[in-house]
């Protein structure tokens, strides 16, 4: 069948800017707006946290795995919220806790404003891309409870947006997960076929996941409650302990579980 010379073109997909830190919440944002119909421009900022090195590379092979080219790939260097300090994750000073999921209050790896900031510069972005949208993987309902998480955070920052930018831009900051819990946000992923195991979530390291911080542990918790396995390794904090992996930490539990009931068995 031959073409017709002068047959419009056929439409492109609309556009959408992802801020795409590396971690599995940033990655199931990405997925979500693959699937609600958007070509993706991703873009990552480098901000002084302590686990930088381990979020570009997580955000490099993500991008490569989307397939994402390199004229919509944008990554920003920032060193204005390690000149605040005020957040274990960007103050050296400040040790990152141990995580304690049951805490109602806002732990010290909150990084003021953080997110208000960054999307931000990912709307002045998506403004000159002219793209429609601006996906940000927050969540409310089973997360460290940061403010710039929240659905009334997104409410207002969608207003400022509108208000802020060339009439007729149109465009929409979503922030899909923020009603889900780490468990769906799982299954989310998963059913997207997402690669997980190329994300990186550790407030401390940059070689294996340490497994103890708050961030470490929601994602542990998050797999767990899914019933699926998580892909990464992860490294006790103390000296000498071995790094497992998922399938080596449940054959522990395993060995042990058949070890207390020898141990408990009636004579």
């Amino acid at each position: 069948m031959e073409l017709d010379p002068n047959a419009a073109p056929a439409a492109q997909k609309p556009l959408a800017v992802v801020l795409l830190s590396g971690g599995m919440d940033s990655l199931a944002a990405a997925g979500v707006a693959r699937r609600d119909g958007f070509d993706l421009a991703l873009v990552h900022f480098n901000y002084g946290q302590r686990t930088e090195e381990a979020e570009l590379r997580a955000f490099t092979r993500l991008a490569d795995y989307l397939e994402v080219p390199a004229t919509r790939r944008l990554v920003v260097h920032t060193n204005f919220f390690s000149l605040v300090g005020s957040s274990a994750l960007t103050d050296r000073s400040i040790a990152v806790p141990r995580a304690d999921l049951d805490s109602t209050v806002i732990p010290f790896t909150y990084v003021p404003f953080r997110n208000a900031v960054l999307l931000s510069m990912a709307v002045g972005w998506a403004e000159t891309l002219r793209a429609r949208a601006v996906y940000y993987g927050a969540v409310s309902q089973d997360s460290s409870g940061y403010p710039d998480c929240r659905p009334e955070f997104v409410e207002a920052f969608n207003a400022l947006v509108e208000r802020g930018t060339r009439p007729g831009g149109g465009i929409a900051v979503r922030a899909p997960l923020v009603e889900l819990t780490k468990a769906q946000i799982v299954r989310l992923a998963s059913d997207l076929q997402l690669p997980l195991a190329l994300t990186w979530s550790c407030y401390a390291r940059n070689d294996r996941a340490c497994g103890v911080c708050d961030s470490c542990a929601l994602r542990l918790r998050g797999f767990e409650q899914a019933g699926l396995a998580d892909p990464l390794p992860y490294g006790e904090t103390r000296a000498g302990a071995p790094l497992l992996s998922a399938s080596e930490r449940a054959a522990r539990v395993r060995r042990l579980a058949v070890l207390m009931r020898a141990l408990t068995r009636p004579a």
